[in-house]
């Protein structure tokens, strides 16, 4: 099943460098997330060839305009594309207010139905969960109130090893031993050891975006031991003060939350108008965690099973 992100916009508060504000979109299986809507999202997801309709959720991390000016946007094109299918969107409070008071002034009517999904922006809550799939918010440290986001595979059944199931196993056993049971029959005694006629299931991905915050150690427990992490990087370590003033981190902050969270790889991001050349927060992360990558506009990140 397809896990994949793709980045759309890189850039905190101005466009710079020809990099654009903070969007990106998430592909899990059959679903699709577009995560915040900088301006300028809808015009990246066309250079992409991302086709804006294939969205089925939207989350915006805050109300700050870098990471939801683009919206109204988005949305109108999605109408006048004639999209007919429901889109949720999970935000902070105030965002559906903005929206259709928008939308009352324009006069515009969209021919599909919107889900506004308030966010909770002081504990974490589940906001999204299906068979396979369990999305949650958590509290970010931020100058207003902001949400992270945690995506993560259910744990998945495991396999048959066809080259050991006996040919006269029942549907129902075989359903069993998929969900990791041993086989015994109706006295009780064990007939089949769940290892001997299974494989090992596929890996459970998971993905964790930390917008904009300040340094916070509390948030660790939200994003521990996820696959692929995104964390703000706004700016490099000779402006810590001004990282914590206004309530952003460094490069090798985000190193450090992603090494106390003992993340696979770490995703940099949301770099200051300041800064020309980003390769820089790649060598200050890269001090206190290895396993580090920074976010560039076009990339596609797959996670395998």
């Amino acid at each position: 099943m397809t896990f994949k992100l793709t980045i759309l916009g890189t850039s905190a508060s101005l466009p710079a460098y020809g990099r654009h504000q903070s969007a990106q979109l998430l592909e899990i299986g059959k679903l699709t997330f577009l995560i915040d809507c900088g301006e300028g999202t809808q015009l990246q997801l066309t250079h992409y060839k991302i086709k804006a309709q294939k969205i089925d959720q939207i989350m915006i991390s805050h109300l700050h305009g870098d990471h939801y000016l683009g919206l109204v946007g988005l949305l109108s094109s999605m109408n006048l594309l004639g999209r007919k299918k429901k889109l949720v969107l999970h935000g902070p409070n105030g965002l559906e207010e903005i929206i259709t008071t928008q939308f009352r002034y324009s006069q515009t009517s969209l021919n599909y139905p919107i889900s506004f999904q308030r966010l909770g922006t002081n504990q974490s809550n589940v906001i999204f969960e299906n068979d396979t799939l369990s999305i949650s918010s958590f509290p970010l440290n931020h100058r207003i109130p902001c949400c992270g986001f945690v995506w993560r595979e259910k744990p998945k059944p495991k396999k048959i090893n066809k080259d050991t199931l006996p040919v006269d196993l029942s549907l129902v056993n075989i359903v069993r031993l998929k969900k990791g049971e041993d086989i015994f029959d109706e006295s009780g005694k064990l007939i089949y050891r769940n290892s001997s006629l299974t494989l090992p299931a596929k890996k459970s991905r998971s993905y964790a975006y930390c917008s904009d915050t300040k340094y916070d150690e509390t948030i660790v427990q939200y994003i521990h031991k996820v696959d692929l992490l995104y964390h703000e990087s706004t700016f490099l370590d000779d402006m810590t003060e001004r990282a914590t003033a206004t309530f952003h981190s460094t490069a090798s902050q985000a190193a450090q939350i992603g090494k106390l969270a003992k993340v696979n790889q770490l995703l940099l991001g949301h770099y200051s108008a300041r800064y020309k050349d980003v390769s820089l927060f790649l060598n200050e992360a890269k001090q206190v965690l290895e396993a580090t990558q920074l976010a560039q506009e076009g990339i596609e990140i797959a996670l395998e099973e």
